[in-house]
């Protein structure tokens, strides 16, 4: 009895040992997207800030300049490139929507960016643009993979249309969670005019070659990522653009077009640290915990299968006869002695 127990125990050892590292290295992978029909906003606020009055052209002091953030998942879009690459692709329609400090547009830079759902790796085809331009990303851009390792990555920016690395800068605590703090800046480029600004009748396309006049930007951007998820919690950003030469400035070298410290606003600092919370739970459930609990449960079962099989083949035990039951050698066994 003990060895078929013995047996039974084995056989589900060796079932969860083996269901251990295809849980994490076969299903956690494929298993594991961002959902194709999300939407996402973002509000971020630079208090003060310096922004250029294009009826005058001159820079003023502001209370403040607020960034809104949108990012729209596009089903209809993502199943069709599905069809043509055979991967889990996700689209994301995205806009930057620049807004002064009485509200009016100040500018809007949509985009299309193009992804796999599981590893975030950008997927070309057609319709991946930047503000109408057709781009051809590399890198990351708005996300960092599933389970972020502690390295740096290639990230894509949106005003040059180029990528380059931003840097891991060490592990630390916001808000009560671990994160990875991300860092990148991209030093003074000539970069063209959004095609949404506040002057009326101004085509952007041309404006560089009608007037001479180059828009030019540098940015420092900071990125709070929780790793087992992938999502920045906290995004700060220290930007600066300029106008430089050119008949629109009046004989001047250069203004500031705009200038301030980029951050989110509490409110939705706070929405995000909740959801990224409570979507963290689910990633290590399949990434870390499930596979270590079959594991440990694997071992245990083996430990108790091995137990049982060698009390099994004590004296005593089952399979074995005890001493002086009638084996080999026992007393029922031996020939009677003389009288």
């Amino acid at each position: 009895m003990r060895r078929r127990a013995s047996l039974v125990l084995l056989s589900l050892a060796v079932f969860f040992a083996a269901l251990a590292p295809v849980l994490r290295w076969y299903a956690f992978p494929r298993l594991v997207r961002i959902p194709p029909g999300q939407y996402q906003e973002t509000v971020l606020e630079a208090r003060p800030a310096t922004l250029l009055r294009y009826d005058t052209m001159r820079a003023e002091q502001v209370e403040k300049v607020t960034i809104v953030q949108t990012l729209k998942g596009n089903v209809e879009e993502s199943e069709r490139i599905e069809r043509s690459t055979g991967r889990d692709v996700v689209v994301w329609d995205s806009l930057s929507h620049v807004q002064g400090p009485d509200g009016e547009t100040v500018s809007q830079i949509p985009g299309r960016y193009i992804f796999d759902g599981h590893t975030q790796e950008p997927v070309h085809a057609p319709g991946e643009t930047v503000d109408g331009d057709p781009v051809r990303r590399e890198g990351i851009e708005f996300k960092w993979p599933f389970l972020t390792e502690k390295r740096d990555y290639v990230y894509f920016d949106a005003q040059t249309r180029t990528s380059a690395p931003i840097h891991y800068k060490g592990t630390r605590t916001f808000r009560g969670l671990e994160v990875y703090y991300f860092e990148q800046t991209v030093p003074w480029t000539k970069v063209p005019y959004p095609e949404k600004m506040p002057i009326p009748g101004i085509d952007a396309g041309t404006l560089e070659e009608r007037t001479g006049t180059t828009r030019w930007y540098t940015t420092t951007r900071m990125f709070w990522v929780e790793p087992a998820t992938g999502a920045p919690v906290n995004g700060e950003e220290i930007h600066t653009e300029e106008l430089r030469g050119g008949s629109l400035l009046g004989g001047r070298d250069r203004v500031t077009a705009f200038s301030g410290h980029v951050r989110m606003r509490e409110d939705y600092v706070d929405r995000t640290v909740a959801q990224v919370s409570s979507q963290r739970g689910l990633v290590l459930l399949l990434a870390s915990h499930l596979p270590w609990t079959f594991l440990g449960l694997g071992t245990g079962l083996l430990a108790l299968s091995l137990l049982l099989e060698a009390r099994s083949r004590r004296p005593g035990g089952d399979g074995a006869p005890a001493p002086g039951a009638g084996g080999a050698g026992g007393a029922a066994d031996r020939e009677p002695g003389p009288a």
